[in-house]
């Protein structure tokens, strides 16, 4: 009995799109904004405190940042795996 063996090339983690590294940065930048906007808006919790929203839509769409981010550098590793 033979088994195969497949040898990868091991490339680094950082390389790669800089539209993702952009998105990833984007993202951590949101989140910021938004967990900074909830702590000074918390006082009132109710959904007619518009600053609390606001940050509140920061913390979900840093989420929605980061994963398309995510995407854009698989989608990228992935075509440059099928060119190789």
């Amino acid at each position: 009995m033979t088994t195969k063996q497949l040898t990868l090339k091991q490339q680094p983690a950082k390389g790669g799109n800089p539209l993702a590294s952009f998105m990833t940065i984007a993202a951590w930048v949101s989140l910021a904004i938004g967990l900074v906007t909830c702590l000074f808006e918390v006082s009132d919790f109710s959904d007619r405190n518009l600053g609390l929203m606001i940050g509140v839509g920061f913390l979900v769409g840093s989420v929605q940042i980061y994963m398309i981010g995510a995407a854009i550098r698989l989608f990228h590793h992935n075509k440059t795996a099928k060119n190789e």
